[in-house]
């Protein structure tokens, strides 16, 4: 009999995670707050709906101005290649270090990059003119900075200020959005500075598309809504979502009002709210961003000082940089590029198809995966992107419905609506991670030359960054010097590693080198006590439905007490066993081995998603093909149900009367969850080759 689920899984499902930008190797909270929790989901999803029904994907962001930048950076110092062979370098290096870290990524390429990139283009003009067809699509003349010095228009990453949204402290903003993701007209850009000359640029009109997102402010206030009442939703989702969704705000400071007050009549109807609560600002409250956008202009005419608030925009699609995905031509308007935030939201719908291509299906098998009710997409990303994949994209999806209804649930055969996982920041000691800083925090590289994956994937899931803000305290990189070679300061990042290392490689062994001992190699297939097989499936039911919220940590933590209460029977068993006549020990050292040997099946498939390298290799010396191994469709009454006869051996004497699984042999003193040895560095090894290799191709590409 297989284990009762208790939750409702769909038949197929895409896991996908933030796109790294194409112009770095990858950082340490990338891999940590994205990728590794991707990866654990997708691999839960494999064993729990089959691996054929599930896509993980992911890639580098290969275009815009960031990229644009690092570029323009490197050429000056020293790069000879074009800026395909800047980001495929950079590119190279992300995958190295995901491919060290066991992130089971079905495809990583990039928007720009080989397959990816031609399906990338195919998609994006089939969605744009789509949206054109949906009238949902405008062309715009806005302001755009340009350097007068430098004689050109600067590209957003190439003009920095501070962000005008009312509340935001941030000073690293950039042309129209700051580095927390707000969003905000250029125009209203404080202290704007051209990263190229150190001088102040000009507005001047450029005409781009655009994207109608605040008609839609209904269909999302209807989404949220929804949201709010679904429990695999994490409240940061619907939280920040809800901020962009009030009505246009302007901010003036109070001693601005009598200002204000001789310029009232000129400004669209609006409604006046005085400071509150101490509040050093009042604010007037517009029912239109076109409406707020007109008395910006009348208030700065007037000499007033003003902050916006959060407010559905205009989402720009479209830019005049040269390095980015073209705009299909309509209206007989071409030469544009999309800008690199529209295209990445729609990239790992390209991603998927290329994947599926490449299993030996279609382009259009993508549509079984992202337009089908009964599979669903998991987006992992960080909270500061909430804005473009909680807002943009799902007014995006809704425009995108055949017969333009603008609702906030497609029907079948449309693209469905993603479930969002969004992460808080994974800070390096008390403050956000930093390369500019004083204590500057390590590289994800550079991490594997102290702990094994293993230990760090396991360390940064039970972080809980689904709830808030945690602190990465590596004792290497400890501030305090002497606290890094102190024997008596404990690493914190080795705590939930001592699991693995110790516990759970002990049940390992103890049933391995039993077998060998006492049964001739052979896993005993005896019925397991009903004590064991009700704790093993209360265990099952705990983690999938921490899975099933995607609470890391409590999945975890459900784990950590089974494979403890697993190590404890074993021990009581062979304690007891020890205390018995010959005849009576032998039948109750069996029992313990059959009932150890499916606890620690039960573990390896609890534990597989996080710790893969480990638990692959139990499964390895249990003699199983990984399938079988790690499925949740399997029965859980015993371990006889993963065999056929064939693989069951005739009993041995009179030590195996139920028949036996013959394992394969474990060489003694064999570890399968090692602690760091700095002599084994393979990962890190691995990582440096891949690197190297990649960078002896920098002047070789050009």
């Amino acid at each position: 009999m297989g284990f009762e689920s208790r939750q409702s899984w769909p038949a197929r499902a895409v896991v996908t995670s933030g796109m790294p930008y194409g112009n770095k190797s990858l950082h340490f909270g990338h891999v940590a707050g994205v990728f590794v929790p991707a990866d654990c989901y997708a691999r839960f999803l494999r064993d729990r709906i089959g691996a054929e029904n599930v896509l993980f994907v992911s890639g580098t962001d290969c275009y815009g101005s960031p990229i644009q930048e690092g570029y323009r950076h490197e050429v000056a110092d020293g790069f000879q290649g074009t800026i395909l062979d800047y980001v495929r370098r950079n590119h190279d290096r992300q995958k190295a270090t995901l491919d060290a870290y066991d992130i089971s990524l079905d495809i990583y390429q990039g928007s720009a990059l080989d397959r990816a990139g031609q399906v990338h283009q195919e998609v994006t003009n089939r969605l744009l003119e789509k949206l054109y067809e949906n009238g949902h699509l405008h062309r715009e003349s806005t302001l755009q900075f340009y350097d007068v010095e430098a004689g050109q228009f600067l590209n957003g990453r190439q003009v920095k200020g501070y962000c005008p949204v009312e509340g935001c402290k941030s000073a690293k903003a950039y042309a129209d959005e700051c580095d927390l993701g707000h969003q905000f007209d250029p125009k209203d850009l404080i202290k704007p500075v051209s990263s190229l000359t150190g001088t102040t640029p000009e507005l001047r009109p450029v005409e781009n598309w655009y994207f109608d997102l605040p008609a839609f402010r209904q269909v999302l206030q209807e989404y949220n809504d929804q949201l709010a009442l679904d429990d695999q939703i994490r409240p940061v989702v619907t939280k920040t979502v809800g901020e962009f969704l009030v009505p246009p705000v302007i901010f003036i400071k109070n001693e601005l009002e009598p200002e204000y007050r001789a310029v009232a009549d000129k400004l669209p109807a609006h409604t006046f709210h005085p400071a509150e609560g101490g509040k050093q600002s009042f604010s007037i409250e517009f029912s239109h961003i076109s409406q707020r956008d007109i008395a910006r202009d009348v208030l700065f005419s007037a000499g007033i000082k003003i902050r916006t608030g959060k407010a559905l925009v205009p989402f720009r699609i479209s830019g005049n940089v040269e390095w980015g995905v073209r705009v299909p031509i309509m209206e007989d308007v071409d030469g544009l590029t999309v800008w690199c935030w529209p295209e990445s939201l729609w990239a790992p719908i390209s991603f998927s198809a290329t994947a599926l291509e490449q299993r030996g299906g279609s382009l259009a098998d993508v549509r079984d995966f992202w337009c089908s009710p009964d599979a669903k997409i998991y987006q992992f990303i960080g909270q500061d992107n909430l804005y473009f994949y909680g807002v943009a994209q799902p007014a995006l999806w809704s425009a995108l419905e055949e017969g333009n209804p603008m609702r906030p649930n497609p029907q079948p055969g449309q693209l469905q609506q993603s479930l969002l996982i969004a992460n808080h920041h994974i800070l390096f000691g008390k403050d956000k991670a930093s390369s500019s800083g004083a204590n500057k925090p390590p590289s994800a590289d550079e991490l594997l030359e102290h702990y094994t994956v293993d230990t760090l994937r396991a360390h940064w899931l039970a972080l809980g960054l689904g709830q808030k803000s945690v602190g990465f305290k590596p004792k290497p990189w400890d501030p305090d010097p002497a606290k890094r070679t102190d024997p008596r300061v404990a690493d914190p990042v080795l705590k939930e590693g001592t699991l693995l290392t110790n516990v759970l490689n002990r049940l390992a062994r103890s049933c391995f080198y039993e077998a060998q001992k006492s049964f001739g190699g052979m896993m005993p297939l005896d019925t397991p006590d009903p004590q064991v097989i009700s704790r093993a499936h209360q265990a099952l039911a705990d983690f999938e439905q921490a899975m099933y919220l995607t609470e890391f940590h409590t999945a975890q933590a459900a784990a950590d007490e089974f494979i403890r209460w697993s190590n404890k029977w074993w021990t009581d068993g062979i304690t007891q066993a020890q205390k018995l006549e010959d005849g009576e020990a032998s039948r109750v050292r069996r029992q313990t081995l059959a009932d150890s040997f499916y606890l620690l099946r039960v573990c390896a498939l609890l534990m597989h998603p996080i710790a893969p390298r480990g638990c692959e290799m139990i499964a390895e010396y249990c003699n199983l093909p990984a399938q079988q191994m790690f499925s949740w469709s399997a029965g859980f009454e015993g371990n006889a149900e993963l065999f056929g006869p064939e693989d069951v051996a005739e009993s041995v004497s009179d030590l195996l009367p139920a028949g036996g699984h013959l394992c394969k042999e474990l060489p003694p003193r064999t570890d399968f969850f090692k602690k760091f040895v700095a002599a084994d560095t393979a990962s890190s090894q691995n990582v440096a080759a891949a690197q190297d290799k990649t960078a002896g191709q920098d002047t070789s590409m050009s």
